[in-house]
């Protein structure tokens, strides 16, 4: 009996945990039925949002306003580029998420109206969609849209994703061979960015061409592999699946296969496509990076408490690497300077020693001085004389100058702010760095713009709205701000003596 008790008691002390578990389970369940919702509320203010477009090109703004209608893809642009300025996002995401809204609600609408009933989530809708995406036989959609979307009301979208690519495969009125054709049509090779200096290289190709890379560069790294450990005077089959198994061989294979594929790339021919001259495999990387001058010259570089040395001036740089000095003011004691890391195209970091790589191999180099407070660019000089303005311009802007756009400098058209032959000047102070996109934008649509001064924009949607961009600070070594004696921030007070 005595037993018996205590086991209650302890089956009643778990009783407490296990009923707020059910509690936060069934609030987390009722709020993933919110989020559908709101998600779904979202989708269709974006459907809205094209129809506005759509209504925009057709209309204009009536008889005398003296403004032409755009085309519908420049309306799309201007409401997009609206909607993103006021949110704080790309155009280019919102007008794609336009466009897979008025997609999910014209193509898929079982699935638009699960998930505006909770019963699906926007993973499960991405699913549907992506899956059925080359489905252009309306019954047959809808056959297997009614087969995706009672699955995805039972299971997780990875196992939707499964069945959804099985169902349109079998909803296809084309064959696979006809449809494998257009899709290697779009074949191509992407980066994207990823933290601590690194980046993916993504290339979308057959899937036989793919798995057969992958085959190679294992086979090559096993090879490899096998190799050193005979070399290391050990048998030459020893297995090589191991990460470092043979001697002075520290490399994973996954380390392995990611350098063989750079090395193949950076150096190799490509046999199948070259001239019988070698033209293609003559052909070597260019990089643009940005260096601040105290990283360039290292841990061995001038005193960083007494400012700049020879070096700064006249040693190695970047060549389409450039190398950021800063310009001390005249009649102020320069302060320590704080190193920062090297950039690559403006925008993604580099570890020192591949920035001090990179700058000690190339030919030639650019100077950008910036203000050693602001981190403004200031001035842009170089050995070998040129377009000094468009060397200045391309270094203050790194990227295009619309809100939120990332495209690179090297990818920029010079836009006059006011317009040229309109008698707009010919210099730094009305002139942007605009990728292709927002330029067109500008010159055609209600977007506008203005220089507010050092490289300032200040850019007035459509709805009136002003967005202001100001020029990204570069990669440059600064000085902290210094207080005067009477402006120093006041002390914290000292706790009582007890």
């Amino acid at each position: 009996m005595e037993n018996s008790t205590v086991l209650e008691q302890a089956a009643g002390k778990r009783t407490l945990p296990f009923d707020a578990l059910a509690d936060v389970v069934s609030s987390l369940e009722s709020l993933e039925r919110v989020q559908a919702r709101l998600h779904a509320l979202r989708e269709g203010l974006l459907v809205m949002a094209s129809q506005l477009a759509e209504a925009m090109a057709d209309d204009g703004a009536g008889p005398g306003s003296g403004w032409r209608a755009p085309g519908r893809e420049v309306a799309e642009r201007a409401v997009a580029a609206e909607i993103a300025a006021a949110t704080r996002m790309s155009d280019r995401t919102v007008q794609r998420q336009m466009g897979q809204a008025v997609e999910l609600a014209v193509r898929f609408p079982l699935a638009y109206r699960a998930l505006s009933e909770g019963r699906i989530s926007l993973a499960h809708v991405r699913a549907i969609q992506e899956a059925g995406a080359g489905l252009f036989d309306d019954d047959a959609r809808s056959r297997y849209e009614a087969v995706v979307v009672d699955c995805a009301e039972r299971q997780a979208p990875n196992r939707v994703r499964r069945l959804a690519a099985r169902e349109a495969e079998k909803a296809q009125a084309e064959p696979l061979t006809v449809r494998h054709e257009r899709a290697a049509a779009g074949r191509c090779v992407r980066v994207h960015p990823l933290p601590d200096g690194m980046a993916e290289l993504a290339a979308t190709l057959p899937a036989a061409v793919a798995y057969g890379i992958h085959d190679r560069l294992t086979q090559m790294a096993k090879k490899h592999t096998e190799l050193g450990a005979a070399g290391g005077g050990q048998a030459a089959g020893v297995d090589a699946t191991a990460a470092g198994t043979s001697t002075g061989e520290p490399r994973s294979m996954d380390q392995l296969r990611a350098d063989l594929f750079a090395d193949m790339l950076l150096r190799g021919a490509p046999a199948g496509h070259d001239t019988p001259d070698g033209l293609l495999a003559a052909i070597s990387a260019r990089v643009d990076i940005t260096v601040p001058v105290l990283t360039l010259v290292g841990d061995d570089g001038p005193d960083t408490e007494t400012g700049l040395g020879e070096s700064d001036v006249n040693g190695p740089g970047a060549a389409s690497p450039t190398a950021q000095t800063p310009a001390p003011k005249s009649g102020s004691k320069p302060g320590r300077l704080s190193r920062a890391a090297a950039e690559l195209n403006g925008r993604h970091p580099i570890d020192p020693d591949t920035a001090r790589a990179l700058a000690g191999a190339a030919t030639a180099w650019n100077r950008v001085l910036t203000d050693p407070i602001s981190g403004a660019v200031l001035a842009v000089d170089r050995y070998r004389p040129g377009e000094d303005l468009k060397r200045l311009l391309t270094a203050r802007d790194s990227r295009c100058r619309f809100p939120g756009c990332g495209i690179p400098a090297r990818e920029l058209d010079l836009d006059h702010t006011h317009d040229a032959a309109l008698g707009g000047a010919t210099e730094a102070g009305n002139l942007a760095g605009l990728c292709r996109r927002h330029h067109v934008l500008k010159h055609q649509s209600r977007w506008t713009t203005r220089q507010s001064g050092n490289g300032t924009l200040e850019w007035t949607s459509p709805t009136g709205r002003i967005y202001t961009d100001s020029p990204p600070t570069p990669a440059a070594n600064t000085v902290p701000a210094r207080y005067p004696e009477a402006a120093k921030p006041p002390e914290e007070p000292q706790p009582p003596p007890f």
